[in-house]
């Protein structure tokens, strides 16, 4: 009786620890950033948009090069920087190629390019277009809609 009870305690200890040994293998990312991060961070931080550029496309061919995946964000970001140096037609197309690769971004980044034209901050490349609020309201910064 005292060695079924000490051979079935050795086998879920063997289980057990082959179970765990199995979880604490790294997995490999879903995702190659190649330094998007740090991207989005000069980006808050206000620093040179061409340069962000730069390293974006860089990062971009890198990610291409290993066989990689792009991270969710990294075309928007890509076509938002696009935006503020007057790039249009460049932002449109990271704007679709982030749609096509995640279909859940597709509202958001329908808003963005809806929106644009309607934008009134001073760092963005695109001229502000008029709003028809009425008088004595006051025009929303990110949206372009009036209050």
């Amino acid at each position: 009786m005292i060695n079924l009870v000490t051979l079935r305690n050795a086998a879920f200890l063997s289980v057990a620890a082959a179970v765990l040994a199995g979880c604490a293998a790294p997995q490999p990312s879903l995702y190659q950033w190649e330094g998007y991060q740090a991207q989005v961070y000069q980006y808050f931080k206000g620093e040179s948009k061409e340069e962000q550029v730069i390293a974006l496309e860089k990062g971009l061919e890198t990610i291409k090069a290993k066989g990689g995946a792009v991270p969710p964000g990294y075309h928007a970001q890509l076509g938002m920087l696009y935006l503020n140096l007057g790039k249009d037609d460049q932002m449109v197309k990271e704007f679709q190629t982030e749609k096509t690769l995640f279909p859940e971004s597709t509202p958001f980044m329908d808003f963005l390019t809806r929106n644009m034209k309607t934008d009134t901050r001073k760092d963005v490349a695109v001229p502000a277009q008029p709003t028809t609020a009425a008088v004595g309201t006051k025009a929303d910064n990110n949206t372009g809609s009036a209050k």
